[in-house]
């Protein structure tokens, strides 16, 4: 049995990873108080005290469009502490599981990326993510670094809860259609990474660098449109819901750019551990089948 510590425990992630990650061994969680990321002192004396046999890093800073005005934070956060994460992991022998995103590529070309790309970050949020993987591979080790994209849950702030809730505020939603992504359930994700915590030699031998996303992609107008679609189906309601209207990026300006197609090819993943990851409709469709079982009280 492991000891398996889980910086960013209260994120949507970190949530689901530790009921995912229970049957594999003790599960030590950690939120900001346990381990503060800005931090080198905090990240270290919260490893040497846990002892872990893994680390799977939830912890990140994911504000897109505020790191925009907070370079520094988020590069202390996802570039430089998830390196010390990895010294102190190879210090103990211990396997480092690390979530990055498909944002460290430009979006820029036409077919799915694959992992030998060479990353062309467009924000900060995303050049800090790319520091972050720099640093882990300079330290080497055992590591699995997994670029996902536009993760989603029952809790927190993300898309889908806030599609659903706009959607039956509004006429009508403006998504933009021009954006693709893969999108990705946490527990789905959440029970791949303990899959892949099962096969501990394979990652001794094959630490690296994986696209870890859901199958398929879709753009925000599409993905918004399937979540009400979807939703309709499940609670019998077929009025009340907004209309979505799709829209240019350039019509709904950020402070941060978004890199329009980063899609990402998951076919290294699967040939290394044998791992299938479920379509993205799929996945939606289990989290709002049971967000559409909870009767308000």
């Amino acid at each position: 049995m492991q000891r398996i510590l889980v910086p960013g425990r209260n994120g949507q992630v970190g949530w689901e990873l530790q009921g995912a990650l229970a049957p594999l061994g003790t599960v030590i969680g950690l939120d900001r108080s346990g381990m503060d990321l800005t931090s080198p002192d905090s990240i270290r004396r919260a490893i040497r005290d846990a002892k872990p046999d893994a680390i799977v890093n939830a912890a990140a800073y994911n504000d897109v469009d505020r790191a925009e005005s907070k370079p520094d934070l988020a590069m202390k956060v996802n570039g430089i502490a998830p390196g010390i994460m990895a010294e102190e992991a190879k210090r103990l022998g211990a396997v480092l599981i690390h979530y990055s995103t498909d944002y460290v590529f430009d979006g820029e070309r036409d077919e799915p990326y694959v992992e030998e790309d060479t990353p062309r970050p467009v924000n900060a949020y995303g050049r800090s993510k790319l520091a972050g993987e720099h640093a882990i591979a300079a330290v080497g080790g055992r590591y699995l670094i997994l670029r996902t994209s536009w993760v989603y849950s029952a809790r927190g702030s993300n898309f889908v809860l806030t599609v659903l809730r706009l959607a039956r505020e509004k006429p009508e939603l403006a998504m933009v259609d021009d954006q693709s992504g893969s999108p990705t359930w946490a527990r789905s994700l959440a029970q791949a990474t303990a899959g892949l915590l099962r096969k501990r030699d394979l990652i001794r031998d094959h630490s690296g660098t994986y696209h870890f996303s859901a199958d398929g992609h879709v753009s925000r107008y599409e993905f918004a449109e399937a979540i009400i679609r979807i939703m309709r189906e499940f609670t019998g309601q077929p009025d009340g819901w907004a209309r979505v209207k799709p829209i240019a990026s350039s019509e709904y300006p950020l402070p941060a750019r978004r890199p329009l197609n980063p899609v990402t090819s998951k076919d290294k993943v699967r040939r290394t551990f044998a791992v299938e990851k479920s379509h993205w409709e799929a996945q939606l469709r289990a989290l709002l089948a049971e967000l559409a079982a909870v009767k308000p009280t």
